[in-house]
């Protein structure tokens, strides 16, 4: 009978230990263990020329995973530098364009008043300004457009370099990387292969740190607070961890179906999660567990 007892408050996820007064002295809750599990995408697209990795194996954050082939965005990059260097022979054409329109501007801007001083005198004829006045707008009109030039040029050379400087981010991202410490789970490409852009090329699983969730009742909740350090149990081994609640859920759910019974498929019951330090790996995900929760 208590055999049976026992396995029915496993299977709730749920065992409370006593002392030998009676008194409670900690709770006790099953729950499986999981890792931060992240798949690992190919920024830039391409055929993969080489992979440095095997589902298995260990792998370093930082560490190299893949090379994309990068050989076409080498010869954009080569032609947007030969842009860029067509950019700068056009600027110093404007420059100079813009210098002989400023001069030009000036030489009949003080013509002009000259023109003018000798008109209040009446030793010019009105025609004559008028015709200065024309030409002193048309110096004004080449003046802008040179000026423009030089802003059109300048806008070319921002455009080409944020072209630029996308393709050498592709060249970066060609070589895939791994975004964590971990071991691969699994590949989903192999060398020879056409990758799409954003499409995952591994599984990395983080076992340095992994957590438990478990559902506690309302009437346990006002005992349990963020923080509160934890015992972890495997099974067939008398060997524990000490674990941290890093989080409450701030509102009730029915009893999760995975430990859904008759008896309790109307309880409502608040998640909690539990991180715990695993650098020796001794946690798999995916393994099941005890979470003891001590009484303070």
């Amino acid at each position: 009978m208590f055999r049976y007892l026992k396995i029915l408050m496993l299977v709730l996820g749920l065992s409370v230990v006593f002392c030998s007064d009676g008194k409670q002295t900690n709770q006790v809750y099953t729950g499986v263990i999981e890792g931060t599990i992240v798949k690992v995408p190919a920024l830039t697209g391409g055929k993969i020329i080489q992979l440095f990795f095997d589902s298995g194996d260990p792998v370093e954050k930082g560490a190299t995973l893949a090379q994309i082939d990068t050989m076409e965005l080498s010869f954009q990059r080569q032609n947007l530098n030969g842009i860029l260097q067509e950019v700068d022979n056009q600027k110093l054409i404007a420059l100079t364009q813009l210098e002989r329109a400023k001069k030009e501007l000036k030489y009949i801007q003080e013509k002009f008043r000259r023109y003018e001083d000798l008109l209040k005198e009446e030793s010019i004829s009105q025609q004559n300004v008028d015709d200065l006045k024309n030409q002193l707008q048309n110096a004004e009109s080449v003046y802008q457009t040179a000026l423009q030039q030089i802003r059109t040029v300048d806008s070319k050379r921002i455009q080409t370099e944020a072209q630029l400087s996308s393709v050498r981010k592709k060249i970066h991202d060609a070589r895939i990387t791994a975004p964590l410490s971990g071991t691969i789970t699994d590949k989903f490409y192999e060398t020879g292969e056409a990758v799409p852009s954003l499409a995952p090329l591994a599984e990395i699983i983080d076992l340095n740190e992994v957590w438990v969730k478990i559902y506690v009742s309302e009437k346990q909740l006002p005992h349990i607070q963020t923080g509160q350090k934890t015992k972890i149990h495997l099974d067939g081994t008398e060997q524990t961890l000490t674990g941290t609640i890093s989080w409450i859920s701030s509102t009730a759910e029915f009893t999760p179906k995975t430990i859904l019974t008759p008896e309790t498929r109307t309880s409502l019951v608040y998640a909690l999660k539990v991180n715990i330090s695993n650098p020796d790996r001794l946690l798999k995900h995916g393994m099941p567990v005890e979470v003891h929760l001590l009484k303070e």
